[in-house]
C-alpha cells in the first residue's frame, strides 16, 4: 500500500482543490461539512448544482448515468479534499446517491435507471431505506413485512422502523417477503416504493440529541407496480447485499474525526491558563487526547487498506467490517473524550452562549450512541471478522 499520490492522483487532487476554491462556499473554522449543510440552503443548493455539473455529486456512477466513472482512487481523493476543506456535503442524499443509485445501476433495467437515477442527482428526489423492523435489525434476513402479488401490483402490508429521512423522503428502497415458505434469506423482494402511495404511513421518532431522523412506516394494502422489482423476485436479499456494501464503505469519515480532535486540543491549549481548565486538575487528559489521535491515524491506515484493494480489483469484505467496526467505536471515545475534556459545559447544548465548540460536543456525545448500531452493529460486525478473516467457526 503506497500512502503517496501517483502523478495521475497529484493531478487530479489539485484539480479538485482548484475547484474547491473557486466554487464551494467558504467554511467557517471547526464547522464540519455535515454541519455546514445546515447553513444557507441556496448557497448550498447551488453548490451542490455545480458538483453535478462535474459529475462529482456521484462520483463513481458510470457518465451515461450523470456521474463522473471517477477511478477509486480519484473518488478517494475528492471525498478526502471535500471532508478537509469542511465544504456542505449532500448528507440527505446519501440514501439515493450513496446506496439506492448505485444498486440499481447494478442490478435495475435500463428503464428503471432512466426512471429513478436523474432525480437523484438533482436533489429533487431525496430517498429512504426499509430495511430494519422491530424484530428484524441485526437478524434482517428475519423481516416479516410481505408483500403479495395481485396482478400486475403487489400487496404490502407491514412495518419498518429506524427509517432516516422518511418524513423527507419521496421514495423508498424496500424489503418484504414475498415467499413465506422459502429459507428466509431466498424469499425477500427488493421493491422501490412511491411514498405517497394510499397505505403509506410516516411516524416520526425522535433520537436521544432531539433530532429528527428517524421514523416508523406502516404499510396498509400498499400497492407496488411489479415494475418496482429490483432485480428478481425472491432474490432481493442479493441485491440488498450490494445496498449494505456500498453503505458500509461510506461510514465513518476519518478526516472527520481527526478534525474533531484537533478542535478538542485547540480548545484543550486555548484554555491551558485557566485554574479550572482540565489539563491541570486532570493531567491524564493529555494522554487521553493523545491517544485518540494515535487512533485517528490507525483508523486513517484502515480506510486506505480498504480503497487500496479496492484499487487492485479486490473486494473488501471483513476489511469493510473492521473499518466501520473501528470508526464508529472510536468516534463514541473521541464524543466521551470531548466530554471529559469540556466537563460541565460539555452538557450545554447548540444556542447557549456558553457551550463551548457551539454545542457540538453535547449533539456529539448524544448522537454517538447510534454509530455502532447503524449499518450494521458492532456485534455483527465482529461475527464478520471472526468467520470470513479469521476463520472461526460459527455458534
Amino acid at each position: 500500500m503506497d500512502l503517496r499520490d501517483n502523478e495521475e492522483e497529484a493531478a487530479f487532487r489539485t484539480e479538485v482543490q482548484a475547484f474547491i476554491a473557486a466554487e464551494a462556499p467558504k467554511a467557517k473554522k471547526g464547522i464540519s461539512g455535515e454541519e455546514a449543510l445546515v447553513g444557507n440552503w441556496e448557497a448550498n443548493q447551488a453548490w451542490f448544482k455545480k458538483l453535478a455539473e462535474k459529475g462529482w455529486i456521484a462520483p463513481a456512477w458510470p457518465k451515461e448515468y450523470g456521474g463522473a466513472s471517477l477511478s477509486t482512487m480519484q473518488q478517494f481523493v475528492l471525498n478526502e479534499e471535500l471532508a478537509l476543506n469542511r465544504v456542505p456535503r449532500p448528507m440527505h442524499l446519501i440514501i439515493g446517491l450513496g446506496m439506492a443509485g448505485p444498486t440499481i445501476i447494478v442490478h435495475g433495467t435500463e428503464e428503471q435507471k432512466q426512471e429513478h437515477l436523474p432525480g437523484m442527482l438533482s436533489g429533487e428526489d431525496v430517498w429512504c431505506q426499509g430495511y430494519s423492523e422491530p424484530g428484524s435489525g441485526s437478524d434482517l434476513a428475519s423481516l416479516q413485512t410481505k408483500a403479495v402479488r395481485d396482478g400486475d401490483d403487489y400487496v404490502v402490508n407491514g412495518q419498518k422502523i429506524w427509517t432516516t429521512l422518511a418524513h423527507m423522503a419521496k421514495k423508498m428502497i424496500l424489503l418484504a417477503r414475498t415467499d413465506p415458505d422459502a429459507p428466509k434469506h431466498k424469499g425477500i423482494t427488493y421493491f422501490i416504493v412511491d411514498m405517497k402511495s394510499p397505505g403509506v404511513t410516516v411516524q416520526p421518532l425522535m433520537n436521544m440529541a432531539d433530532t429528527h431522523e428517524f421514523n416508523e412506516v406502516f404499510f396498509d394494502n400498499v400497492r407496488i407496480p411489479k415494475e418496482n422489482v429490483i432485480g428478481e423476485e425472491n432474490r432481493g436479499w442479493y441485491s440488498a447485499m450490494t445496498t449494505l456494501d456500498f453503505e458500509r464503505s461510506a461510514i465513518g469519515s476519518t478526516t472527520g474525526m481527526k478534525q474533531t480532535v484537533e478542535s478538542l486540543i485547540d480548545y484543550a491549549k486555548e484554555h491551558a491558563d485557566e485554574p479550572t481548565s482540565v489539563l491541570k486538575t486532570n493531567p491524564k487528559m493529555r494522554y487521553e487526547l493523545a491517544d485518540r489521535m494515535v487512533e485517528v491515524e490507525m483508523a486513517r491506515m484502515l480506510s486506505y487498506r480498504v480503497v487500496s484493494m479496492q484499487n487492485r480489483g479486490l473486494i473488501p469484505n471483513y476489511e469493510a467490517s473492521m473499518m466501520k467496526l473501528y470508526n464508529t467505536e472510536l468516534n463514541q471515545r473521541i464524543a466521551r473524550s470531548g466530554m471529559n475534556l469540556l466537563g460541565m459545559y460539555g452538557q450545554l447544548s447548540r444556542g447557549s452562549h456558553l457551550a463551548p465548540n457551539g454545542g457540538r460536543n453535547n449533539y456529539t456525545y448524544l448522537r454517538s450512541v447510534a454509530y455502532t448500531i447503524e449499518g450494521g452493529t458492532s456485534e455483527v460486525q465482529r461475527n464478520i471478522v471472526a468467520q470470513r478473516g479469521l476463520g472461526l467457526p460459527r455458534d
